[in-house]
């Protein structure tokens, strides 16, 4: 298994006097390597809190994630962040491309954590794949949002993680660019075999995974 949740609690406390909330409760997980798995649930339902999570961007209260034969909880912040570049990668809803770096710099910074000298050659070619060779020296300001997801599907692909986390990346955009993004990120993970969680409320989009897990007031149903 490329991935396993074990029993694993998320709680939020306020500052305040109010009871905390447990967003997850209880979970258990395993993925299988070249598994596409479809996370469902209404807003609210906890499916933002478990990417987060197992993107190793928080901490759960308890239980584990263990990615790749490696438990998160075991690793220092230096250690999770050279581990996250490596092996996961994350496209969100909303682009958090940065704003000063060009299209092929956006894509070039998981490779540039690493020193590698190919860094730009491989960015070039990601962008490539996603239709966007020439809008490489393009900032995020000069490209529709279309363009900046598919920018973002690049820098998720281009150290070929282990594991692809993907948080609703088409709930902003318009339908027909969406279909379009969609069909992107499910044609490049069967080219590349990946592993993929794909977070969404999207009934049909979540048929096109091998398998289905639906979330309801924090717990799988």
């Amino acid at each position: 298994m490329i991935l396993e949740v074990n029993d694993l609690c998320k709680t939020f406390r306020s500052a305040g006097n109010l009871e905390p909330v447990e967003v997850l409760k209880h979970l258990n997980l395993q993925v299988a390597q070249g598994e596409s798995v479809a996370i469902l649930g209404q807003s609210g339902s906890g499916k933002s809190t478990l990417l987060t999570l197992l993107a190793g961007l928080d901490a759960p209260t308890s239980g584990s994630i263990i990615l790749n034969g490696q438990n998160l909880q075991a690793l220092s912040e230096e250690q999770l962040s050279k581990f996250r570049a490596r092996n996961i990668g994350i496209i969100f809803q909303q682009f958090h491309l940065m704003s000063h770096l060009t299209a092929l710099e956006n894509v070039s910074l998981p490779l540039d954590l690493f020193h590698d000298a190919q860094a730009a050659a491989k960015a070039e070619q990601a962008l490539e794949q996603v239709g966007l060779g020439k809008r490489k020296t393009h900032f995020p300001h000069q490209m529709s949002g279309g363009e900046c997801q598919r920018v973002a599907i690049a820098r998720a692909m281009v150290v070929r993680p282990a594991i692809l986390l993907a948080d609703e990346p088409t709930g902003n955009l318009d339908s027909k660019t969406g279909a379009y993004v969609s069909d992107m990120i499910f044609d490049l993970v069967r080219e590349h075999g990946m592993t993929m969680l794909f977070v969404t409320h999207n009934e049909e989009l979540a048929k096109r995974c091998a398998r289905e897990q639906r979330l309801q007031d924090g717990r799988f149903i």
